[in-house]
């Protein structure tokens, strides 16, 4: 129990300054008193269910990561509702890559399923990213659906 209290202080402690916001402007938002926050904050107290939804929904985290996330065990700070940091990946001597059992099993992938590769080469945000073929062309409609059937002509 002591472990959940202080993984929350921990968690409330970080968002609100990620989110640069005082112990009163988190108070006023969600309807508390500053000295509930400050309590949370310090471990002194845990918030009811019901304030701790309030509050993932202030710093749009899931409330389970709220409640759970340990930045120290995970090792990367609480991310927002929906975004995962699954690991780091070291691509292979022909480019493969392997997506790690947590991303594949979060994101319920399967072999043969085939995912698109998105890129950006400005060296201030260079990177890459893969996207569900199929979720991907129902975001684009039929403007993009010719690069999955060029070679098919």
């Amino acid at each position: 129990m002591n472990d959940t209290k202080n993984n929350i202080a921990a968690n409330l402690r970080y968002l609100r300054n990620r989110n640069r916001l005082s112990q009163e402007e988190v108070a006023e938002k969600i309807g508390v008193s500053r000295q509930a926050v400050a309590k949370w904050e310090n471990g002194d107290s845990l918030p009811d269910i019901l304030n701790c939804d309030a509050l993932a929904d202030l710093y749009d985290v899931s409330l389970t990561d709220l409640v759970r996330h340990d930045a120290e065990k995970e090792g990367v700070p609480i991310p927002p509702k929906d975004k995962h940091i699954f690991g780091v990946v070291t691509i292979g001597e022909r480019g493969q890559i392997s997506l790690p059992k947590k991303a594949r099993e979060t994101l319920n992938l399967h072999p043969g399923d085939t995912l698109l590769v998105l890129g950006d080469t400005n060296p201030l945000t260079k990177g890459i990213a893969l996207i569900d073929s199929q979720t991907f062309l129902r975001m684009t409609g039929q403007a993009v659906e010719n690069i999955f059937h060029k070679g098919d002509k």
